[in-house]
């Protein structure tokens, strides 16, 4: 198991450098100016750019970068926020963002696998049936329409939650966002739960389980769910980033000062902030790849034939 998560660790970080690498590359030949130029003139802008050394051939600028990044330094802004350091607005807009974003996985998480299971265990049923089509309606329906719908009727005609998020009020604001933000997980989670739980308890293993007597609960547990939750897993990890990192959308109607809302305002503002482009970008893809090493980890927790076979894999190259 240790020589299966070091390796996955390994190819973790340098597919996580390359990324950085990219990123910063395209970032600096992007077209524009990362200035607001309205407000500067053509010397201030000049000496602003030999100030951040973005005269510097490229690589060069990649290499400062990348030292003061493993110091855990992004910069400052060009633009936005009067030039504050990056760090100091990531963590009040990272902190929104995940709480509200966890507290959607959790949502998301727990109800969609309880419908899931509800259906597969009703199979032509009615209630197997009407998860199925609260489902296709997750998927179909836009989160911010949600949003809109709960805003109007538990804000607007019953005054019970604030209109817009109030991070002094954390526990009313977040209900809306988080219930908006977690429908489409939950439709996500319960559809694949439903369908892999359906195959699983027709295979033969499931059927010598129920034939030597075993059913119920201890069935589902032991044989049903843990086979059933790989694929659940792999769908899962990809919305937990969406979710951690804010929806775009939501986070602009609600007036969350989240990941997201920065994202707009860093493309979408007077003049683009490359630097915060880039931070975004990196904590983005950092987010996902250690996400989606988790998953492997996970790979090898729920079926240790996929670590096994994977190290076996790996001495037969070494040889």
């Amino acid at each position: 198991m240790g020589k299966y998560i070091l390796k996955r660790v390994g190819l973790a970080l340098v597919t996580l450098f390359l990324i950085i690498f990219i990123l910063f590359v395209l970032v600096r030949i992007m077209p524009g100016n990362p200035f607001p130029s309205e407000r500067m003139s053509a010397e201030q802008i000049a000496n602003k750019r030999a100030e951040m050394g973005l005269d510097d051939p490229i690589l060069v600028q990649f290499g400062r970068y990348f030292i003061n990044l493993l110091q855990g330094d992004f910069g400052k802004g060009t633009s936005l926020y009067y030039g504050a350091p990056i760090n100091t607005v990531l963590s009040t807009c990272i902190y929104n963002s995940f709480r509200i974003g966890g507290i959607a996985i959790l949502e998301g998480t727990a109800i969609g696998l309880l419908l899931g299971i509800t259906a597969a265990l009703n199979k032509g049923k009615f209630l197997d049936s009407f998860c199925t089509v609260f489902s296709i309606l997750g998927v179909c329906v836009p989160g911010y329409v949600f949003l809109i719908f709960l805003q109007y009727f538990f804000a607007y005609k019953i005054p019970f939650f604030p209109y817009f998020f109030d991070p002094n009020r954390f526990l009313f604001s977040s209900v809306l966002p988080s219930l908006s933000l977690s429908l489409f997980t939950m439709s996500t989670v319960a559809r694949f739960t439903r369908n892999e739980m359906v195959e699983v308890m027709d295979s033969d293993y499931v059927r010598l389980a129920e034939s030597k007597g075993m059913t119920g609960g201890l069935l589902v547990r032991k044989h049903v769910l843990r086979n059933a939750l790989i694929p659940i897993v792999t769908v899962l990890a990809p919305l937990i980033v969406d979710l951690l990192t804010g929806a775009l959308v939501v986070e602009k109607i609600y007036g969350i000062n989240g990941i997201g809302k920065l994202m707009v305002d860093a493309i979408a503002g007077e003049g683009v902030d490359y630097n915060y482009v880039l931070a975004l970008g990196i904590l983005y893809s950092a987010l996902y790849i250690g996400i989606m090493l988790v998953v492997d980890v996970l790979y090898g927790v729920l079926d240790p034939r996929i670590r096994i076979a994977t190290v076996r894999g790996a001495n037969r190259e070494e040889r």
